[in-house]
């Protein structure tokens, strides 16, 4: 007998090891598309600092003001966003739209390099308007989760996302240093540019219909304040807002300085930084393996508390870490690893509970109010890292805000997350107890 395995014994080997959310054509096109951006992404993510730092020179507060701009559409557009997005048929459209939209102008950017006309402020503008488009496709990004996934494979679904995000935090660090090394920073952006354009046709060949939108006549103020009642009355939702809030306050005040700290004071060049960086994003790869494990073990809600706790705490040898080059490229391994494979931890398990427990019909306004905080509190911290950096020093400023991060847990203490262990139920629409009080 031949030693070759049998074809079919091959087919179903393979069938076991992919997931079986895979299988269905609409959540593979869509889960492609964004495996594809968020690769992109990373591009942009140390090229865009890169740019900034080696190409225009700029200061602590400069790249404090880059990294704020980008993040300030979520804090002014996330509710009103919300509230539209909740009444809008087609919000798929809407999503490939603003993928062209961003495309366009990351791809601004090395074109005004080869002009001879790059400035910061068109860094700025460009921040600015790709946050705002990202506001509009992250929000609608969860109606559409909905539409391609059913309630009991969502976890599954988040983990196969946040696979595709660490892979990306493996590879794309990695790749970007490569190209900013021999394209340069601004060129490099045009990798990602290519990425959205990818999503864009992914996205539209999708084809399972979305949500039913339910439209009750309610006045515009109580629109905009129903997201954000809702977060804030629930049980479930306050803690789990308050504390990914806290982490993200100071982890972009860290954000905003860490590549110009890294780079210019302990001496570390982007090719190696880029692989230091994916290197060490092997974490983020073994916590989407394991999420969905640890939240069978510890409980949905077990398991988003210990990623409160390993996502910020390893990020305090940043500024600890002195000596050789072998030194820093380690100390940035470890945290990569550690801080990855928290946040993957922590993200997976969570992001099903949100989409269990939103009700249907405020879903986008319920997201919006939750990324108005999460998000909207991102340009605080980031303005707030740059100003701090220029007072006090940069190492100060990142020793300080590392220890804040590790705080944001705390908020959890006396709430019922830590003993959650499994998908809650979807909390009442608040929309239908506020129409029948008005009767």
């Amino acid at each position: 007998m031949s030693g070759r395995p049998r074809p079919g014994l091959v087919r179903r080997l393979a069938g076991r090891m992919v997931s079986p959310l895979l299988h269905e054509l609409d959540f593979r096109r869509f889960w492609l598309g964004q495996t594809i951006s968020v690769f992109g992404d990373q591009v942009t993510q140390l090229g865009l600092p890169l740019v900034a730092v080696l190409v225009l020179g700029a200061d602590a507060t400069q790249m404090g003001t880059l990294l704020a701009v980008g993040l300030l559409p979520h804090l002014l557009f996330s509710l009103p966003a919300g509230v539209w997005l909740d009444r809008v048929r087609h919000r798929r459209r809407l999503m490939i739209a603003a993928d062209i939209a961003r495309a366009a102008l990351i791809a601004s950017i090395p074109l005004a390099y080869l002009a001879h006309a790059l400035s910061m402020p068109q860094l700025y503008v460009v921040g600015f308007l790709t946050g705002s488009m990202a506001v509009v496709f992250d929000i609608s990004w969860n109606t559409l989760l909905v539409a391609v996934v059913r309630r009991e494979a969502l976890v599954q679904a988040n983990s196969l996302f946040s696979g595709s995000r660490a892979l990306a935090h493996v590879g794309g660090p990695a790749l970007a240093g490569v190209l900013v090394q021999l394209l340069s920073a601004p060129i490099a952006l045009l990798a990602d540019a290519l990425s959205f354009v990818g999503s864009a046709l992914f996205l539209g060949r999708i084809r399972a219909d979305e949500p039913a939108v339910e439209i009750v006549e309610e006045s515009l103020r109580s629109r905009l304040s129903t997201g954000l009642l809702f977060i804030f009355r629930d049980p479930i939702m306050r803690p789990i807002l308050l504390s990914v809030a806290t982490i993200n306050l100071f982890n972009f005040c860290f954000q905003a300085l860490f590549i110009l700290y890294v780079t210019t004071i302990l001496g570390v060049s982007p090719g190696v930084l880029g692989a230091a960086l994916g290197a060490g994003a092997i974490g983020g790869v073994a916590g989407a393996v394991i999420a969905s494990r640890v939240g069978v073990r510890l409980g949905l809600g077990g398991a988003f508390t210990l990623g409160c706790v390993l996502f910020p705490v390893p990020i305090i040898l940043v500024p600890l870490v002195s000596g050789p080059s072998e030194a820093v490229i380690a100390m940035l391994f470890a945290v990569e690893f550690l801080a990855g494979l928290g946040v993957q931890i922590l993200d997976i398990n969570v992001g099903a509970v949100l989409a269990a427990r939103t009700p249907g019909a405020i879903r986008s306004r319920a997201m919006g109010a939750f990324r108005f905080v999460n998000y909207g509190i991102r340009p605080v911290g980031a303005i707030l890292g740059g100003l701090l950096g220029g007072v006090i020093g940069v190492r100060e400023t990142l020793f300080v805000v590392t220890i804040g991060g590790s705080l944001g847990v705390l908020w959890l203490v006396r709430s019922p997350i830590p003993g959650l262990r499994g998908l809650p139920e979807a909390a009442p629409n608040p929309t239908n107890a506020a129409a029948q009080g008005s009767v």
